[in-house]
């Protein structure tokens, strides 16, 4: 069509569903010159499906610094680029984002054909508000997890990561240890005849006993840990009650601890209740 125009086409495709695509994505894609794929072994299932016949480029993290020029040039000279991954939209957590600030550096025209994502499916869906942040993919190693702990913990907003299935056991056990007092959301195979939510406070969530496939979006709810109650507003005498049945059943550490999380109290209060208990 003679309205489409030469530059690069950020096209977002299904994430599981292939009817969950928009007509303006399919007549790009038709009218693109080539089109750029993560991996054109599950590109061509879509773009079979909607009899796109086109020229395809593998185009991934391991290669897109080496092909970048070649794909300027052919713009330069008049071509419509297509730029589609897996699944979703394009350069969230994918390939794409050397040529597109190419693009911006060369002053080439950039399209953005917006549609599915799976960061919004799972936000819609996950039954916590609105507002959220978006992580993407966590460090791999339990090292680099432990230091930015803190950092997304200061993060009181909704917050979404993407966690392949075969690890999802590695990152619930450094969920519960930093964020026990989210709840947490976990979309699996959105859109598929599969598809399955799982809900629960991250405290209480247990592993998975099964291997599970595919790519997990995974949300963990704002921070519902509020400030510290105060201990005085608390029936004193059922707590001690309470607290003594805990001493002699756990170390003191532990019933601080235990009491402390409990009630959203303050641990230095509890400890100093433990030792008057403890006298």
């Amino acid at each position: 069509m003679d309205y489409f125009l030469p530059g690069l086409y950020i096209v977002s495709t299904p994430i599981g569903n292939l009817e969950d695509i928009t007509l303006r994505a399919i007549n790009v894609l038709k009218n693109s010159d080539k089109i750029l794929c993560e991996d054109t072994r599950r590109s061509v299932k879509l773009l079979n499906h909607y009899n796109i016949k086109k020229q395809l480029i593998s185009y991934h993290k391991f290669n897109e610094k080496k092909l970048t020029s070649n794909i300027i040039n052919m713009i330069q000279k008049g071509e419509k680029i297509s730029l589609i991954s897996d699944a979703g939209t394009p350069i969230i957590s994918d390939p794409g984002m050397v040529i597109l600030r190419e693009c911006i550096k060369k002053g080439i025209k950039i399209f953005p054909i917006p549609g599915v994502s799976a960061v919004t499916t799972a936000v819609s869906v996950s039954g916590f508000d609105e507002k959220y942040f978006f992580y993407g993919f966590l460090p791999k190693k339990l090292k680099e997890l432990e230091k930015i702990a803190k950092d997304i913990n200061q993060i009181n907003y909704n917050i979404v990561f993407f966690i392949p299935s075969l690890k999802i056991n590695f990152y619930l056990k450094f969920f519960k240890r930093h964020f026990r007092r989210r709840k947490i959301f976990i979309a699996r195979e959105m859109t598929k005849i599969h598809e399955t939510f799982y809900r629960n406070d991250l405290n209480e969530i247990t592993n998975f006993s099964s291997r599970i496939k595919g790519e997990l979006t995974v949300v963990l709810s704002k921070n519902n840990e509020k400030n510290n109650l105060n201990i005085d507003s608390f029936d004193k005498d059922k707590l001690k009650v309470e607290i003594k049945k805990y001493l002699k059943r756990y170390s003191l550490k532990d019933v601080v601890k235990l009491v402390s999380e409990k009630y959203k109290l303050s641990k230095k209060k509890v400890y100093d209740l433990c030792l008057k208990i403890k006298k």
